[in-house]
């Protein structure tokens, strides 16, 4: 994998503080800290569903950030696209690697029981959905969470997994339809606000 995998040009946003990183200016990536960490921890969260591995994650990305900044080349792809492929097959590397020491065994299912409070409920859902998208395959879940918790387009997307688009489409297709299938026995009360969302 490298800063130099997608030919067609991009305005980057971000390429001030690259060049900076590569000069060494420990400052630029501080600053490029406060503008990407939030969303690459959120995506590693999402994928991983820890904030301790999420945080591990995000310190992965941005060491390797720092160390690859003299690499890029503008016109390129987003360095941030760049940044979210690398948090993306981290958290891979990280599912596979759970789950070979955990064989087939699947997380348990949080309930969605419903509350008269509204943010109980709103909570609950949350973390049932959160629990079925972690028993889905590990490409499947990061199609899910590169889509609806990063909000990327599908050709960004379909860049970060180094799969063409129509490729991602079926992937994410095929992601929607087995959370469907998870959500199931609990439609009543979350497969509904679910499918507002992400239009599954």
């Amino acid at each position: 994998m490298s800063l130099t995998d997608t030919p067609t040009p991009h305005y980057d946003p971000d390429a001030e503080l690259i060049r900076a990183m590569a000069a060494g200016d420990s400052a630029a990536l501080s600053a490029m800290m406060d503008l990407h960490l939030t969303s690459i921890k959120s995506l590693a969260w999402h994928m991983l569903g820890d904030d301790a591995a999420a945080e591990d994650v995000a310190q992965e990305v941005f060491l390797k950030s720092w160390l690859q900044a003299r690499k890029w080349q503008p016109g390129r792809a987003k360095f941030v696209t760049w940044m979210k492929r690398v948090a993306t097959n981290a958290c891979l590397d990280r599912l596979r690697k759970k789950k070979e020491v955990l064989g087939d065994s699947l997380p348990e299912r949080t309930d969605g029981a419903i509350s008269a409070d509204k943010a109980m409920i709103e909570r609950d859902t949350a973390k049932a959905v959160q629990s079925a998208i972690g028993t889905l395959p590990e490409r499947q879940r990061a199609a899910l969470t590169l889509c609806h918790f990063q909000d990327m387009s599908q050709t960004e997307a379909a860049d970060i997994l180094e799969i063409s688009v129509a490729a991602y489409e079926s992937l994410l297709a095929r992601a929607r339809r087995s959370l469907r299938g998870v959500l199931e026995a609990d439609k009543n009360t979350l497969l509904t606000g679910f499918a507002t969302r992400s239009d599954i």
